[in-house]
């Protein structure tokens, strides 16, 4: 264990760079440089030789801070120690070791700043520790949301295709047999599934938009009502028949955002309450202005969602396929992206169960010119 450890450090000593060495070199002149300056303008103007020594370790601290690994902290304790001593200590510019209680000083001021310097040194490699644990944490979470929008979209994917498969052939093989109404149905099934599709690759495109500008999404101040109104106008024509009832505030309020991404967002949830809560009522989209936020809420009238779906709901991960939610079209993928979006944002997203039904609800930061 001994040789491990003796090794790995030394290997950490080798992969410090000219460059950083150099880097330490620099710091610790110009550290100790003005701290001499400072100290002999004390010395010159009052007297005040007493604070020098203060002074000579707040350059330690210093050097420590900024430069890399413990050597030039402790090499800086050791040359203020001296400095202190030849040029304001008595007698000025000479050493003089074995002046009445000075050894006891030289040793304390030396431990003191060998000690500083280490401390610091060792909070900066704490603190670069932590940092990249974060990043690994952070790393690791976008791993998993990868893995889990992979199992959404297979499992997404694979129903509509599976449907516009199975209606193709059964309308080229029994095309001759078959009824009008019954091939009406059959090309009415393929376009549903592909329209489906076709909202698969646009959140697809939306998360896409998301991750090439490193999660940061470009918020320009949209008006409310329009931003609710186009995302009803492109939901109603994959969904003619749905009904929606949109509540949004009388007042002229603009909200920072990326309008097409949080009209998908408002398109999925309402897409999610038509395939998913078996039931045919009307659909509400409530927009109200709380704290600060815009919130916007979408009910529905059905079955609501079990308490455990809850917890996963908005991870992308499809927990029970043939449950009520699934045996339609999945809902992971699309409610992922919609958290993927509103986070993008500075938002917030979540679903709960009511008396009647589930709700989802979203909120966006107003900014500071939210009223117009």
């Amino acid at each position: 264990m001994t040789l491990d450890s003796k090794g790995f450090s030394m290997r950490k000593q080798k992969q410090i760079s000219k460059k950083d060495r150099l880097q330490n070199c620099i710091i610790t002149f110009i550290s100790l440089l003005l701290a001499t300056i400072l100290s002999y303008m004390m010395h010159i103007l009052g007297g005040y030789t007493n604070n020098v020594g203060i002074i000579y370790m707040m350059a330690v601290v210093v050097i420590s801070r900024y430069s890399n690994g413990y050597i030039p902290g402790v090499i800086a304790s050791f040359i203020s120690v001296i400095c202190v001593n030849y040029v304001f200590t008595y007698p000025f510019m000479a050493f003089n070791f074995i002046m009445e209680g000075y050894p006891v000083t030289f040793l304390a001021l030396l431990i003191i700043s060998t000690i500083t310097s280490a401390t610091t040194t060792n909070l900066k490699e704490q603190s670069r520790i932590l940092n990249e644990r974060e990043k690994l944490l952070m790393e690791a979470e976008k791993e998993a949301l990868r893995a889990n929008l992979l199992r959404a979209i297979s499992h997404d994917l694979r129903t509509p295709l599976t449907g516009i498969i199975g209606a193709s052939n059964t309308y080229l093989e029994n095309t001759n047999t078959m009824a009008e109404a019954e091939k009406t149905s059959l090309v009415s099934n393929i376009r549903e599934d592909a329209n489906w599709l076709l909202n698969m690759v646009e959140n697809l495109l939306s998360v896409t938009r998301i991750r090439d500008t490193g999660a940061q999404v470009l918020k320009r101040p949209e008006p409310l009502e329009e931003v609710a109104s186009e995302a009803i106008e492109r939901f109603h024509k994959r969904l003619p028949k749905s009904i929606v009832r949109v509540t949004v505030p009388d007042e002229f309020i603009m909200v920072p955002m990326d309008a097409t991404l949080i009209e998908q967002v408002i398109i999925n949830l309402l897409e999610n309450a038509v395939y998913h809560s078996n039931s045919t009522d009307p659909i509400s989209l409530s927009v109200f202005i709380q704290d600060g936020y815009a919130w916007f809420q979408v009910r529905d009238q059905g079955v609501g969602i079990s308490p455990e779906r809850l917890k996963t709901l908005f991870d992308g991960y499809t927990s029970s396929p043939n449950s009520s939610y699934d045996s339609h079209k999945g809902m992971g993928i699309g409610l992922s992206i919609c958290k993927a979006i509103v986070t993008a944002h500075d938002g917030n997203i979540t679903a709960a169960n009511e008396e009647h039904g589930a709700v989802f609800t979203f909120t966006l930061p107003l900014g500071e010119n939210a009223y117009e």
